[in-house]
């Protein structure tokens, strides 16, 4: 017998071709799936082993008896071929050696590390690569899936699968199945083709597809991707069907052509690419008329000045993309277009999309060292809120340069500086320019249990103003001083006050100081580590008088716990506060010693100002003399299911509540999740957001939330909403009515997803709503950062296949 005989190539990519089509993007759970394998391991085979080049690996043959002559081989009993991770069994096994012919019958089984079958009979040639198996029932290992064909005929990198099934359900269990008539498969070229193929839900089927292609394995093809398919009361009936261009290995492009019943056709595209230094998206979409916009315009009240054209094509363009320019230097650019200020708030299924006021594009090249960053970039404002005028948008930075370096000098001496150019821009007011520089040296001195980190910085802040925003500053400097309103003032009152080059400098001094105990306690049987962590940090800057400075892109920030500890309360250098203040903080935990977890924390802090501050921004109250609101934040979890939060502020000099936020999260058994949370920040907002996944059998659950503003005695958001799982098969079913429009008015929405576990998924992507909607939907959210899937996509498009390798 010839050493070198080649175990059978079996069914591998033919069996594999079914779940090719499989969505992996989205966690699957198996949990209600049974333990047992539908095709138990062979007794005898090797264990499973990841695939790999076997064509250097010997094969062994066993059997009760051998028989026949030297050239016609017969094995008889518990026949068994092993090479590598494959096994072959088979009662019987002939092997012609002149003709390189074999026919195995009586329980014919293989086994690799991907996938387990049995058949009937085996039979084919060697030296033409042709085989044809008979009667197959199969399970794949690697990934979850099994059926059946009638018969497999193969030659070299083509076969045909006749009347074949798949699904990932048990077969005494089959909630859905895929049939299909004849499956040609291509393993060279990557594609297969389905003819008279169908989708069963039980008994029923539900999609019939005379012929489909379909990749078979990770490489890219053109074709379609699965539709999205939805009702809401803005859009009607929505459907999308996006088809995907694979035009070269290293960049790709997809089509999204739309139709909404209630608004007309929509056209989307995507366009990435990718290569060695870098990588970019291209993205955009165009709707030659809406319909939503002429409804709009029959409205009583309309204003066609703070609304779109009802004749108008609409739009976006956007682009996000890098380049490395070396190990140190990259250019980057994210660049938006929207065709008008209501684009944002028709296009977009969330809050988010109603609370954007305008969009930003921004280009430049950064660059990274060990001690220092710095770049030279340009932004670019747009409108996106009709409601406001363009007067309200920020400044453009045309263009902008920046450094920031920090380099410690042996152990106690640090030394940095941040510096920044800017050329300020604006369609409906003049600009100017800004040079910005802080250097500064610290000392920071620390051991185990506290550390003093004195820090002296120089602020210098010089401007070139154009003439009308040089006039504007000093006719309301001239009408401040005497007390008239600056439209009254006359030139020759605001001479002496006109500065088209004012700067300010002055230092600035800190010392961040803190101790840190800590002692080992127990409580009801747990052992912990009890912190104790005081912290003072100390501010003093002198005053400048600094109301001949404009205000480019400087704000105050909202009184928080950080902001207690910077040495300036305005978010840019357009304003630098004076100070002669004293934070007093405190903080305290509980780490459980066994494995980290906090079970409490807590802190409260207070300023102490010793003087006013003198400087502000436009309808900013100045800060007097004396103490700061309380800042608290605590945080206890009594159990490892609840948490309960709470921060609160009170400003005991006005005897008033600035701030309070009380949350509350308790989870169900391993998925399921309640929140509760309120907020309410003085003269700003007061809401309460509940939400929850309940979990009422292990199939069964209920998903919901209720998001409601208090001040305005509105429902932001209603989601309602049930869910059944099983072993392959997921269905959920939302209702959700939220806000779609800065006027308040709502939307309803129906969604409904099946999801055929190992197949894909048919409808809107309820699991992006949900996870949105409420945190800890996915689990593994609670230890992450929050998902940011808040920003609608162009027209809500659906997922491309994954990033190009």
């Amino acid at each position: 017998m010839r050493p070198a005989f080649r175990l059978l190539p079996l069914p591998l990519s033919i069996a594999l071709c079914l779940p090719a089509m499989a969505d992996d993007d989205k966690p699957v759970s198996w949990a209600l799936c049974p333990v047992q394998d539908v095709i138990p391991s062979f007794a005898g085979a090797p264990a499973g082993q990841p695939r790999g080049d076997r064509t250097g690996l010997p094969t062994s043959i066993e059997g009760d008896e051998l028989g026949g002559t030297e050239a016609n081989l017969e094995y008889q009993g518990n026949v068994a071929l092993t090479r590598g991770d494959q096994f072959l069994g088979a009662d019987n096994l002939k092997y012609d050696q002149e003709n390189d012919t074999y026919v195995a019958d009586g329980h014919v089984r293989y086994q690799d590390a991907g996938i387990r079958l049995v058949a009937e009979r085996a039979r084919g040639n060697q030296e033409d690569d042709t085989h044809q198996i008979d009667n197959i029932r199969y399970q794949l290992v690697s990934r979850r899936g099994n059926g059946g064909a009638d018969r497999i005929e193969m030659k070299g990198s083509t076969g045909i699968m006749r009347h074949s099934t798949y699904s990932t359900c048990d077969p005494s269990d089959r909630r859905w199945e895929l049939r299909s008539r004849r499956i040609d498969v291509d393993t060279d070229a990557g594609w297969g083709v389905a003819r008279g193929a169908t989708i069963r839900l039980g008994k029923f089927p539900v999609l019939y597809v005379p012929y489909l292609k379909f990749p078979i394995d990770d490489r890219r093809h053109t074709g379609l991707l699965y539709p999205s398919i939805s009702m809401s009361g803005r859009n009607g009936f929505d459907y999308e069907q996006p088809v995907y261009f694979n035009l070269a290995p290293n960049y790709d492009a997809t089509l999204y052509p739309r139709y909404m019943s209630d608004r007309g056709a929509l056209l989307g595209a995507e366009f990435r690419y990718l290569y060695p230094k870098g990588q970019g998206v291209l993205e955009g979409s165009w709707m030659p008329s809406d319909e939503l916009l002429r409804d709009r315009a029959r409205e009583p009240g309309f204003d066609p000045l703070r609304n779109p054209d009802p004749d108008d094509a609409r739009g976006m363009f956007a682009f996000a993309g890098n380049h490395n320019l070396n190990r140190i230097w990259q250019a980057r650019a994210n660049l938006t277009w929207i065709s008008d200020s209501r684009y944002t708030e028709d296009f977009s299924n969330s809050l988010y999309g109603q609370a954007m006021t305008s969009v930003v594009s921004s280009a430049g090249i950064f660059g990274l060292g060990r001690h220092w960053s710095g770049g030279l970039m340009a932004d670019h404002w747009q409108l996106s809120d009709y409601t406001i005028s363009e007067l309200s948008l920020p400044y453009n930075r045309l263009p902008r340069l920046y450094a920031n370096w920090e380099q410690p000098f042996g152990r106690w001496l640090t030394a940095g500086m941040h510096a920044e150019a800017v050329r300020f821009q604006h369609d409906q007011h003049p600009g100017g320019s800004r040079v910005d520089i802080k250097p500064f040296v610290s000392m920071p001195l620390q051991g185990a249990a506290w550390f003093v980190i004195p820090t002296l910085a120089w602020r210098h802040t010089a401007y070139r103003l154009e003439d009308g925003l040089a006039d504007r500053l000093a006719a309301q400097q001239a009408a401040a001083a005497l007390g008239i309103a600056p439209d009254q003032v006359t030139p020759a009152q605001a001479a002496p006050y006109r500065d088209d080059a004012p700067q300010r400098s002055l230092p600035i001094a800190s010392l961040d100081a803190g101790l840190y105990f800590d002692r080992e306690t127990e409580i009801k049987g747990s052992r912990f580590l009890h912190t104790l962590e005081p912290r003072l940090f100390y501010l003093n800057a002198p005053y400048r008088e600094q109301d001949g400075l404009p205000i480019f892109d400087t704000r105050p920030f909202s009184f928080s716990w950080g902001q207690m500890f910077r040495d300036n309360r305005y978010t840019g250098p357009d304003r630098q506060t004076d100070a002669n203040q004293l934070t007093l903080a405190l903080s305290t935990r509980f780490l459980r010693q066994s494995d980290g977890f906090e079970r409490l924390s807590a802190s409260i802090g207070q300023i102490r100002y010793f003087d006013d501050n003198r400087v502000t921004a436009p309808g900013e109250i100045p800060v007097s003399q004396g103490k700061s609101a309380w800042v608290a934040d605590a945080n206890y979890a009594p159990t490892d299911r609840w948490t309960i939060g709470a921060s609160y502020q009170w400003d005991p000099k006005f005897r008033r509540e600035d701030l309070a936020s009380v949350r509350a999260r308790y989870l169900f058994g391993e998925d399921g999740v309640v929140n509760l949370t309120y907020r309410h920040r003085r003269d700003l907002l007061e809401q309460a957001d509940f939400s929850f996944l309940y979990p009422v059998t292990p199939a069964w659950s209920v998903v919901g939330r209720y998001y409601h503003s208090f001040e305005d005695d509105q429902m932001l958001e209603g989601i309602a909403g049930v869910q059944w799982d099983s072993c392959c098969l997921a269905v959920r079913a939302l209702v959700r009515r939220y806000v779609r429009s800065r006027e308040g008015d709502m939307n309803t929405a129906f969604q409904v997803e099946f999801v055929l576990k190992g197949l894909g998924s048919a409808g809107q992507d309820t699991e992006r709503t949900l996870r949105r909607a409420i945190l800890g939907y996915y689990r593994d959210d609670l230890y992450l950062v929050p998902p940011g899937n808040t920003v609608s996509t162009p027209a809500g498009k659906a997922q491309a296949p994954d990033p190009i390798p």
